[in-house]
């Protein structure tokens, strides 16, 4: 089978490019052929067909469950930690009804319900700093976040269990931490449980340490159900199918996990980016603080999340650093015409957004970050798809935006920050998703003289 322009470096060296470094492997395949090419990597298939061209990334996605179809069964690298009842790992019927049942829970009206508990937990980490020592900006917006997603989507907030979680859970999600030990999801022979002290050993013990966690909290939350509980653990409880079904324990348990894997990462990577770039650029510092002053002391949490320059900057940030590297893999369905090219059934595309981010003709100058772009312009979900698109785009999009936005202005209203050194920050392979390498070095000059109290002003 003829596959379009494939890359002529050997398989096992283009294997290792893409795990060490996939920007790098995708930069240097778009020189060569810059809408289509096809590589050799491991994770999703032995062959796997990159496109980044608009036209043909909406061909993809308007075509879902036709011509291409979303198959979870690529995502099987994900498996040891998200489990068998993902939505992201099933397919066909099995993945319409979870989706079903887990898309109430991320209404855009119970956003709402979770403004001033993300404000306060951004006020709260952010008061325990001292001023003027250097801390790591990646390292503190996930605290935040991971507290966000203990508090609202895991429903805790105190207790024995809420400490075990927040201490094994960034463990379990420190495997993802650089390329080398991402290695381990990526090549199945280093999965070897030899002792707790090995690599995948430790990792397994970890994740049924979690589990074992998880099981207790939904057994305990049978038991005695609370109607009245708008975390999304107790939705995601009280969700029942067509046939009056809900979900099973282990079901949860997936969800949950895919949940943790989804907002854990992205949303603090995102934020930790932004700050990066806002204080990098003088300018783009002083017009957000602009912006921000005008909505008085008492913001409402919807109106922060409608300002268009913070929108602007939060989007510009995910253009150029976006956090996933393509969308959900698909898999072509009968033969096909795409961008002149000829694909059988079987094969594995994959939507680059990294590289869809930084095509010059959609964004001139695409290295520099001028979050204007998105002032001037309409993009289509062809052209920005930070989310992914189709039927696989991400489901927890509303809340991670609202998160991101939410967690900037408390930093921005509150604090005076700054950039510890001169040194370029870079992105790097964290597990599935490109991170800052050095996780950006800031310090707190000192509090802003008349912050904004958005922390005091939701109802939860």
């Amino acid at each position: 089978m003829k596959l379009p322009n494939p890359l002529k470096t050997s398989p096992l060296i283009q294997r290792f490019q893409w795990v060490a470094d996939p920007i790098g492997y995708m930069e240097s395949a778009a020189q060569q052929y810059p809408d289509i090419f096809t590589g050799k990597l491991v994770g999703f298939g032995d062959t796997v067909v990159f496109v980044n061209h608009p036209e043909a990334i909406k061909e993809i996605f308007t075509n879902d469950r036709k011509k291409f179809v979303a198959a979870g069964k690529l995502n099987k690298i994900l498996k040891p930690f998200l489990g068998n009842y993902s939505f992201l790992s099933i397919d066909g019927d099995r993945h319409k009804r979870q989706r079903q049942l887990v898309m109430p829970s991320f209404h855009g009206d119970r956003m709402k319900a979770y403004g001033q508990l993300i404000c306060s937990l951004t006020e709260k980490t952010f008061r325990q700093l001292p001023l003027n020592n250097v801390f790591s900006c990646r390292n503190v917006t996930q605290d935040i976040s991971l507290q966000v997603i203990l508090e609202a989507i895991f429903g805790l907030y105190e207790g024995k269990r809420y400490q075990q979680l927040k201490h094994l859970l960034p463990l379990l999600l420190d495997y993802f931490r650089s390329p080398l030990t991402s290695s381990l999801f990526f090549f199945s022979f280093l999965q070897q449980d030899f002792c707790a002290w090995s690599p995948w050993g430790k990792f397994l013990r970890s994740r049924q340490q979690i589990d074992e966690l998880l099981y207790a909290e939904i057994a305990e939350r049978r038991e005695k159900p609370d109607p009245d509980r708008i975390d999304i653990l107790s939705l995601l409880m009280l969700a029942k199918d067509e046939a009056g079904q809900g979900m099973t324990d282990v079901e949860l348990r997936d969800q949950l996990m895919t949940l943790l894997l989804g907002g854990y990462e992205s949303t603090a990577t995102v934020i930790a980016w932004a700050l990066y770039w806002i204080h990098q650029k003088p300018l783009v510092h002083e017009k957000l603080l602009q912006e921000l002053s005008t909505l008085g002391d008492s913001p409402d949490p919807m109106s922060i999340y409608r300002l268009p320059y913070l929108t602007a900057v939060c989007n510009e940030s995910m253009r150029i650093h976006p956090i996933l590297m393509f969308s959900f893999p698909r898999l072509v369905q009968e033969p096909v015409e795409l961008l002149g090219h000829s694909l059988e059934p079987g094969t594995v595309l994959l939507a680059s957004i990294y590289l869809t981010h930084h095509r010059k003709d959609l964004y001139p100058e695409p290295k520099l970050f001028k979050p204007e772009r998105f002032l001037e312009r309409q993009f289509s979900p062809y052209e920005f798809l930070p989310f992914g698109g189709g039927v696989r785009r991400c489901i927890g999009e509303t809340l991670g935006q609202f998160e991101i936005k939410l967690v900037l202005a408390t930093i921005l209203s509150n604090y005076q920050l700054a950039l510890a050194g001169n040194r370029p920050e870079r992105p790097q392979r964290r597990g599935f998703t490109l991170a800052p390498a050095s996780g950006v070095k800031m310090v707190i000059r000192g509090r802003r003289a008349s912050p904004l109290y958005m922390a005091t002003t939701y109802a939860y």
